[in-house]
């Protein structure tokens, strides 16, 4: 285990052809930007007045945020659960969590139409008077995200702090750096309580907005129960990523992996697989819905599907023997993304009929832009793995030396 225990950065230089091909890439998203920011939302998205969300939020936003809770995911089982031993699989979560929230509020900037008044939104119009809605589910949204990003990032110090008092030739940087480590001894706990706070707020919350909705959210989805299923189904989705991000980064960077905590780990995702199905189905039995499951047209077929899915990752996983081969904890993290961000998305975009005859279909640039947003999330991590103490898994070769 100790060879686990310590992080470090992946090191070695820059891969040419991805870095490239990420600035070329970057540089045409950056000019879409600009275009969309000068000209308006409208000539950039398929978004109308019956529509006023589309990919920007139901993919990067409400889909987005839950596939970054990989951070929450670990820390309730890390520290609440006192779970210490998976404590090297926190700052890869963490990482992927920052950035992933990070390119939700930038996601939320673009969304918006009069983006050069986001500022207002953390103020409240302040120093005329705070003019908050306090009955509003997306000013909890909002607060709760911007806050969360903060602290996904302060959380996430002292990878940077160690480095620069490693590495750094600046006496000022590394007392800084030093004082910083001292500070994170004693408050890490609060932060992190902040931490899981948050995200369990403004994650159900995301499902409440939708009860606004009403009878324009088809009955498969509209529940009251829907703030609940939101939430468990963001735990699901964050463990199911922590498996993923680690496998994937073991293998590109060569580097050990976690085999045994991440297929512990996967114990708790069957308990929190049963609880979702258990409530969603349950839910649509009691409710007297049962018809809509079998006579919904094609949405029938939508929810068949997203059921599907979790049924058989879940399948896959109620296995002690089936789950300790890591091939298969893989296939069914990967399902699980799949599932929840589907539920989401239907939730969101594929079952909300907002007017009869209407529809919505994103334009070529709004899914240029997300696929951008996407991109710099990737680069981002890239660079900040091979700088800095993230990764806890020793180097393969070393491992086999």
């Amino acid at each position: 285990m100790a060879s686990h225990s310590h992080a470090q950065p992946v090191g070695g230089p820059l891969n040419k052809r991805f870095v490239t091909f990420m600035a070329i890439f970057l540089g045409v998203w950056a000019v879409v930007l600009l275009f969309r920011f000068i000209y308006g939302i409208g000539v950039v998205s398929g978004l109308t007045d019956y529509y006023p969300w589309g990919v920007w939020i139901a993919f990067d936003v409400v889909t987005g945020t839950a596939l970054a809770c990989g951070g929450y995911a670990i820390a309730i089982l890390c520290y609440i659960l006192n779970k210490g031993h998976y404590h090297p699989l926190v700052r890869p979560a963490l990482l992927t969590s920052a950035l992933g929230y990070s390119m939700a509020a930038l996601a939320i900037i673009l969304d918006v139409g009069r983006w050069w008044h986001i500022w207002r939104i953390p103020i409240g119009g302040f120093p005329d008077s705070f003019r908050y809605n306090w009955d509003s589910a997306l000013l909890e949204v909002a607060l709760c995200v911007m806050a969360y990003v903060g602290v996904l990032w302060i959380e996430l110090g002292p990878a940077f702090l160690e480095k620069w008092k490693a590495t750094s030739k600046s006496s000022a940087l590394v007392g800084f750096a030093t004082a910083g480590l001292k500070f994170y001894d004693k408050a890490l706990i609060w932060i992190i309580a902040l931490g899981v706070l948050l995200p369990t707020m403004h994650q159900s919350s995301l499902g409440t907005l939708m009860l606004l909705a009403g009878h324009k959210l088809h009955g498969l989805w509209f529940t009251p129960w829907i703030p609940l299923l939101f939430l468990i189904s963001c735990v699901g989705m964050g463990y199911s990523v922590v498996v993923w991000e680690s496998s994937l980064s073991s293998n590109l960077f060569k580097r050990e992996k976690e085999t045994s905590m991440l297929i512990s780990l996967s114990g708790a995702m069957v308990v929190v697989v049963s609880l979702y199905l258990v409530l969603r189905l349950g839910d649509l039995i009691i409710s007297g819905k049962t018809g809509l499951m079998f006579t919904s047209g094609w949405l029938s077929l939508v929810f068949w599907g997203e059921i599907a899915l979790f049924a058989i990752a879940l399948l896959i996983l109620a296995s002690k023997q089936r789950r300790s081969n890591f091939s298969n904890m893989l296939r069914a993290s990967i399902l699980l993304m799949l599932a929840g961000s589907m539920y989401r998305f239907n939730t969101y975009i594929t079952a909300f009929q907002p007017a009869p005859g209407q529809s919505y279909f994103p334009s070529f640039l709004e899914v240029f832009i997300t696929f951008g947003v996407i991109a710099l999330e990737i680069s981002l991590y890239y660079f900040i793995v091979t700088r800095y103490p993230i990764l806890s898994g020793a180097p393969a070769e070393a491992s086999a030396r």
